[in-house]
């Protein structure tokens, strides 16, 4: 299965289940580094915790807190040669942990090195841990790729692979411990859609791939739309907008779901083969309804600012999800949304929008949604009415921020607690923000991709500012 799911330490562990109230998951979590106390005593802790949390939580950023950004002296350049500032939660730090110009997704080695696609210069690079703590040394792992970008461990028959997506192909590399280059590259799938198409004349608006592979050895390929919105795209061969599914071979191919115009973030659910999604919408939609205020089929700004939401989805099976005939409608709520018939593209309704898969969960449109990591406390219950196992698994994405909203939106890392009985996402909580530090001016950091590491730690990427941070629990 993909690494894309990590057992976090206890104290991250400790902050999301005190942002939830759950009080009972912060004494499971406690009762793993010290002795057990009495009954009575642990109702005390439970009531008296979850009081301080409510009230931390009434007032506006309670739960978080303005830090300085801590770089070493060494990587004081560019953008961080002046302090930065970013807010993160209560008790937690944040650092500059390497400079990886065009940084983009990332992957933990099974050894404990994190490996970071460089789209633009056609390398992955290896971040080897200083035995001091200190600034990680920086190695090419493998270069000359076209515009290689997700990354993905996975183990078959008791052989490891590191998969890389290129535009235009999946392949699958070898890995041993130890090891510093990339050997024995097999071209898994090939021939994939990229500006490269003559069709396209040069222009692929959605062309670096994204991938996931499942317990079941099956690798779920995303195919962006070369466009903002195309009827094309829907009749191409392979589809755009759309999800294939794979043998880990690359054999065997499918199209396992489409209407989905940018699909970046991939991952499955904690101990599942539930595969979900983050999503990127279209941009510059036109007013849908026939009503009093004269905008029928109009591009309006202030419409166009929160339609449609950008989306977190399951993904199953022969599931279409609306682009770009039908748009989900957040007016009455982000919760599995009913659609709009799309007036640029369905204005006579050909395409049934109530035959759509709804989105489970929609996020501010034009957030720009890419990496997805889902988290595990590793909880056991089974217990229905234990919150703890009800929350064990959260999911973090990374918004990277929109272009073309008149207030800007984005540029941040949240977190979606997970509702184990529902297999839902809960209400969406900020994690990282800053990089923005106005709505006019252009932030000097965009999120990427987030991943945990070994120790628990959480490392965030960053194509803007050329950065791989560490954020940690500052004990």
């Amino acid at each position: 299965m993909r690494i894309r799911t990590r057992q976090v330490s206890s104290l991250i562990i400790a902050w999301i289940c005190s942002l939830l109230l759950l009080s009972s998951c912060t004494s499971s979590v406690n009762s793993a580094t010290q002795p057990a106390t009495p009954t009575s005593a642990n109702t005390a802790q439970r009531n008296s915790t979850r009081t301080a949390t409510q009230v931390l939580l009434m007032g506006p950023g309670a739960a978080n807190q303005r830090v300085q950004l801590q770089v070493a002296p060494a990587l004081r350049t560019g953008v961080f040669a002046q302090d930065r500032y970013l807010n993160v939660p209560a008790h937690f730090q944040i650092s500059l942990y390497a400079q990886v110009p065009g940084a983009r997704f990332m992957a933990e080695t099974p050894d404990g090195n994190v490996l970071v696609s460089q789209p633009g210069k056609g390398d992955v690079l290896m971040l080897r841990p200083a035995s001091n703590g200190g600034t990680p040394q920086t190695l090419v792992f493998v270069k000359g790729l076209r515009k290689p970008h997700d990354i993905v461990f996975h183990t078959i028959n008791g052989t490891t692979y590191v998969y890389i997506t290129e535009s235009d192909a999946v392949d699958r590399f070898v890995y041993h411990t130890g090891d510093t280059q990339a050997q024995g590259r097999q071209v898994v799938v090939s021939n994939l859609p990229d500006s490269s198409l003559p069709e396209l004349h040069g222009t692929y608006g959605h062309e670096l791939k994204n991938i996931a592979i499942d317990g079941n050895n099956k690798l779920y390929l995303s195919i962006g739309s070369s466009c903002n919105v195309c009827i094309s795209d829907t009749l191409s061969n392979p589809v755009r907008g759309a999800i294939y599914q794979y043998n880990a071979d690359g054999t065997q191919r499918h199209l396992y779901a489409r209407g989905l115009r940018n699909g970046e973030g991939l991952g499955f659910v904690p101990g599942t083969n539930e595969l979900w999604a983050a999503i990127n919408t279209r941009d510059n939609l036109a007013y849908p309804f026939q009503d009093t205020t004269g905008q029928y089929q109009k591009v309006v700004p202030s419409y166009v600012d929160n339609h449609p939401p950008d989306e977190f989805a399951h993904i199953t099976q022969g599931a279409n999800y609306g682009w770009p005939f039908c748009n989900p409608n957040p007016d009455n709520g982000m919760n599995h949304m009913p659609f709009d018939r799309d007036v640029q593209t369905n204005v006579d309704g050909h395409v049934d929008c109530s035959t759509m898969t709804r989105i489970d969960k929609g996020i501010q449109a034009h957030s720009a949604p890419l990496g997805l990591t889902f988290l595990s406390d590793a909880a056991n219950s089974t217990n229905p009415t234990d919150l703890h196992a009800m929350h064990r698994s959260g999911a973090l994405i990374s918004l990277h921020g929109s272009w073309n909203r008149t207030i800007r939106t984005g540029f941040k890392v949240i977190y979606f607690p997970w509702n184990m009985q529902k297999q839902q996402p809960e209400q969406q909580m900020d994690l990282v923000t800053g990089w923005m530090q106005n709505t006019t001016d252009y932030p000097w950091g965009r999120p990427v991709d987030a991943i945990i590491d070994q120790q628990g730690n959480i490392l965030i990427s960053d194509d803007e500012a050329g950065a791989v941070y560490k954020l940690t629990y500052r004990a």
